[in-house]
């Protein structure tokens, strides 16, 4: 039989600030997008934020499928459902609300963002947070994964408040006739 060693505090406390931290990113991503068109500082119109011109650059392994997403006529409905997925992981993951379920679908869109341009090293090799084969996408869903792993939502948050608001349950064993 497998046990499963106890987290000590500072493990705990540390799984929680990543999962936090990568809940205010994917917030700050998704309530950016819902906000625009907004106004620069210079108080100048800033033009409405579109997912078209990251799907018709797609390089990776299914970048037809992403350049016809690109230039399909629903694109405002996906840039609308990307930007309020974004917000309803970020909100998940920093308030410990159905974090499981949040962290599926911190993995679902990273893993589309990393399939749209898979780094390979070339022009933009350079590119800040762009390595060969690896990148921030692939970075954030290693994180998110041990936030899954590790069921985060069971140390602290909502997730937490809910399991120890439920009556708890006896196990009654039987005998076997």
């Amino acid at each position: 039989m497998i046990t499963t060693p106890r987290l000590s505090p500072l493990q705990q406390v540390s799984l929680v600030v990543l999962r936090t931290l990568v809940g205010w990113h994917f917030l700050y991503e998704g309530y950016t997008k819902l906000l625009h068109p907004a106004w620069s500082q210079g108080g100048a119109p800033v033009p409405a934020w579109s997912s078209a011109a990251y799907l018709k650059a797609a390089t990776g392994p299914l970048a037809p499928v992403f350049h016809w997403m690109g230039t399909a006529s629903w694109i405002g409905s996906l840039d609308l459902a990307i930007a309020v997925a974004l917000t309803a992981v970020g909100v998940s993951l920093m308030l410990g609300l159905f974090t499981q379920l949040g962290c599926g679908g911190a993995l679902m869109l990273l893993a589309a963002f990393y399939l749209a341009a898979v780094p390979t090293g070339g022009v933009d090799g350079r590119a800040e947070g762009t390595y060969l084969l690896v990148n921030k996408n692939l970075v954030e869903a290693c994180a998110v994964l041990v936030l899954l792993t590790f069921r985060t939502g069971s140390i602290a948050g909502v997730d937490l408040l809910r399991m120890r608001s439920r009556p708890a349950t006896v196990t009654v064993q039987g005998a076997v006739a």
